[in-house]
């Protein structure tokens, strides 16, 4: 072989080396780049219908993106003890999306409390016709200014009240008792219209306030006194539904501007889709829970939400005028058919 062969030979074969350095080196980035991790947030117990939804979040997502974006579902607090926590965690970045109740979100929108108000919505259909719709979205689009995309409404249930004390039929029957509330102002309110006390506390404090007598009772949809076990430190449960309790997926909105437009719009038809699955849970569950709950030794109330409309319209009045904005989206929840 020629002196000038073997320089070609060498040549060639560190370019080889090269190319196949390369290639494999790409190869490995491109891997990396191709899976992109979420961590997704709630404060209840993983048989929760929130963990459930959002394992269902999880594989749509998955399925979607053909496996380029993964969600994992940190339930029970792990991300954080309570949903103020996931909220503001989601606004600093470090959490990356958070199932929780509208009330802590109040904190970042006023208009997420407009949802709130004592007995807007008659029943399931009513809910998601407006919070599935333009109505919903414009709640929602809210949150942006805090830092925070709201991606879809799913769904606690409707509030009903647990207490040690007596049965409730009445308003009246509330009169002096100390009932644990979210910190949302609007259900401090009605709580309060109701003659009783309102004491705003992180969920992670309730079971052990409710079993020492520091409050005498709660007030949540059914789903949660059943997961929670609120019946092992509870009387008696009042069937009113004074608030139905919509809880929205949200997400950084910086972490959801990271986003290409093609990857937004499977999160927001995801969650959509999931939110769905998440309310037939609830939904499915409740008269079962009802019956397991009397079973388990609480006397059960259904009392007629009349006299209970009549005593909370004070709450309408007041935020009606404080936030007049909110007067022609109420009109429109309570003419939606």
């Amino acid at each position: 072989m020629s002196f000038i062969n073997k320089k070609h030979l060498i040549k060639l074969t560190i370019l080889m080396s090269l190319i196949v350095f390369v290639l494999f080196n790409g190869i490995t980035v491109l891997a990396a780049e191709e899976v992109i991790t979420f961590k997704l947030g709630t404060v209840l117990t993983g048989d929760h219908a929130y963990n459930l939804g959002a394992n269902k979040f999880a594989k749509l997502i998955e399925e979607k993106t053909k496996g380029k974006v993964k969600i994992i579902v940190y339930p029970g607090g792990q991300l954080g003890k309570g949903e103020r926590e996931l909220i503001e965690g989601e606004q600093m970045g470090v959490v990356d999306l958070a199932v929780s109740a509208t009330g802590p979100l109040s904190g970042f929108s006023n208009l997420m409390m407009v949802v709130d108000l004592p007995y807007l919505f008659r029943d399931n259909n009513h809910v998601d016709r407006v919070l599935d719709g333009p109505i919903g979205r414009k709640v929602l689009d809210d949150l942006e200014k805090s830092g925070i995309k709201g991606l879809a409404f799913w769904e606690n249930g409707f509030r009903n009240f647990t207490n040690n004390a007596r049965p409730i039929y009445k308003p009246e029957d509330l009169k002096g008792l100390k009932f644990r509330t979210m910190e949302n102002p609007v259900h401090m309110d009605i709580v309060r219209s109701l003659g009783a006390l309102a004491t705003p506390m992180a969920w992670g404090e309730v079971y052990t306030s409710m079993q020492t007598g520091v409050i005498d009772g709660q007030e949540n949809p059914v789903a949660i006194i059943w997961t929670q076990k609120v019946y092992e430190v509870q009387k008696y449960l009042c069937l009113d539904g004074h608030v139905y309790s919509p809880s929205p997926l949200t997400m950084s909105l910086a972490k959801f501007n990271s986003l290409s437009s093609e990857l937004q719009k499977i999160f927001i038809d995801c969650a959509l889709e999931a939110g769905q699955y998440e309310r037939s849970i609830i939904r499915d569950s409740e008269a079962e829970q009802v019956e397991a709950i009397k079973k388990a030794g609480l006397e059960v109330t259904y009392p007629d939400k009349t006299p209970f409309l009549e005593a909370t319209k004070s709450v309408y009045d007041k935020y009606l005028t404080k936030y007049p904005e909110w007067k022609p989206i109420v009109e429109e929840i309570l003419a939606s058919k």
